[in-house]
């Protein structure tokens, strides 16, 4: 994986979870690999993150959602997909329907992967004939690090310190990775727990 020629369509499943996110986004910008999402996939994560935030209280829910996802967007101008609307109307014969719109936007923009937490809902005998792959963000991220585990490691531990609400120890790092479903992740990182 080369950000020259790898790319991964981002579901908004795995984009509401901020230490997923911020991991793979972290990933990105390091160019292990060119990040793609869509309109429609940044309405539902926003959407989502605007429900996270109001079910912990806060009053602006609304407006934290849409700062979060317009950093996304400024921090990752180049990974917008407008879908054709000839790529969009195609039906691939998903199990559920509402995600035709996310493979739609993986053929469009090339990309050999969908990182998504909903992988019984992405097939591989429907998104092998596109060479796609769907994978977790537990499994592309654990990839993605083992492509080259110093360079990972150090841009992992650059936001690691970047955390600031809370501030954490990599220990404290390691442990909020497993709480989002990130185990494989957090068990390689262990290893370099020193350097991140």
């Amino acid at each position: 994986m080369f950000a020259n020629r790898y790319t991964a369509l981002v579901d908004a499943c795995t984009l509401v979870s901020a230490p997923r996110r911020d991991l793979l986004l972290t990933l990105a910008e390091a160019e292990f690999f060119r990040v793609r999402w869509s309109q429609r996939i940044l309405d539902e994560t926003r959407a989502a993150l605007d429900k996270i935030f109001a079910e912990r209280g806060f009053e602006d829910a609304s407006a934290r959602a849409a700062r979060s996802v317009e950093a996304m967007h400024q921090a990752f101008p180049e990974a917008l997909v407008d879908a054709h609307a000839s790529v969009a109307a195609l039906k691939f014969g998903l199990p559920d329907a509402i995600d035709e719109h996310v493979l739609a936007a993986a053929v469009q923009t090339q990309a050999q992967a969908v990182v998504t937490e909903n992988i019984s809902d992405f097939p591989a005998a429907i998104l092998a004939p596109l060479n796609i792959e769907a994978r977790t963000a537990d499994e592309f991220i654990t990839d993605t690090i083992a492509l080259d585990e110093g360079k990972a490691v150090a841009a992992i531990r650059t936001l690691r310190i970047r955390l600031k609400r809370p501030e954490m120890s990599a220990e404290d790092y390691l442990r909020s990775l497993e709480a989002h479903g990130l185990f494989v992740t957090a068990s390689i990182l262990s290893g370099h727990a020193e350097s991140i």
